[in-house]
């Protein structure tokens, strides 16, 4: 590719939980989690509730950054090759049917344009990446936590989240010749405000009060996803693209943590009211 076609390049950018899927990727991992002996059954409880209100009002800075703190403490000591197994195993059963097939048909949409398609989520690696392979995703960042003799330290490598999210968006821009003023991003959440800051083309999908009301001032399209499909049904007619389809290096938060952990921050939130 010359160096003027790379430089007009363009990608479109999604956000994974409740813009490409129904739910949150993360807090649907509690059970298996909780069978394998990674937390115990009070965790998964905690993981439930914290699924049905993030569904009802999503999750705020504070609450992030309760998650970040809490699951470095809750994570450290796991086995990463534990972790992956759980994951991989119920990957299909748990995630299969929350996919929008609005979202799926913007996937094929930009492909047959020419952009790539990129996930980006504070979701773990360890989810998001297999999520992002079956899609047909070309590339994913997502959140990283530092790994050594096999098992989770509790340190966080990379928290892909708000500015963090710009951030990586220009990274790979000068990585691979994207033009993001001429590249989409689409998300729910006010959080994520600077990833759909940093493209030309920033979409509202089911976005949150505070969201809304930014995309409706500045004149953003936002659009609502309402059905969700079975990966299995609907992956055929995705383009393959070549070579390793996701960019994920490294090992990522274990995905039932980050559940425990948003209703840890939510809970401390309330009760500060």
């Amino acid at each position: 590719m010359t160096g003027a076609a790379r430089a007009h390049r363009a990608a479109a950018f999604f956000d994974l939980d409740k813009t490409v899927i129904a739910k949150s990727s993360t807090l649907a991992f509690g059970k298996p989690f909780y069978k394998g002996g990674l937390v115990n059954r009070r965790a998964v409880l905690k993981s439930s509730y914290a699924q049905f209100v993030y569904l009802l009002q999503g999750a705020d800075e504070t609450q992030m950054d309760g998650m970040r703190d809490y699951l470095k403490a809750l994570c450290a000591g796991w086995p990463v090759e534990q972790v992956n197994a759980i994951v991989a195993e119920t990957l299909h059963e748990l995630i299969n049917p929350l996919v929008y097939d609005e979202a799926v048909a913007l996937f094929d949409e930009h492909h047959a344009a020419g952009r790539d398609v990129v996930i980006i989520s504070s979701s773990g690696a360890e989810v998001v990446g297999p999520i992002g392979e079956m899609l047909g995703a070309d590339r994913v960042v997502a959140t990283r936590m530092v790994v050594a003799d096999g098992l989770y330290t509790g340190d966080i490598e990379f928290y892909a989240y708000g500015e963090g999210k710009a951030v990586a968006m220009r990274d790979l821009a000068a990585e691979h010749g994207y033009d993001l003023a001429a590249s989409y991003a689409y998300s729910d959440s006010m959080t994520d405000l600077p990833m759909l800051e940093a493209v030309g083309h920033p979409t509202a999908v089911n976005p949150d009060k505070a969201l809304r009301k930014i995309a409706i001032d500045r004149d953003w399209p936002v659009r609502d996803f309402r059905r969700p499909v079975r990966i299995r049904t609907r992956l055929p007619s995705l383009p393959t693209p070549p070579g390793p389809p996701v960019a994920y290096a490294g090992v990522a938060v274990a995905a039932g943590a980050i559940g425990v952990a948003w209703w840890a921050g939510h809970r401390r939130a309330g009760s500060d009211k």
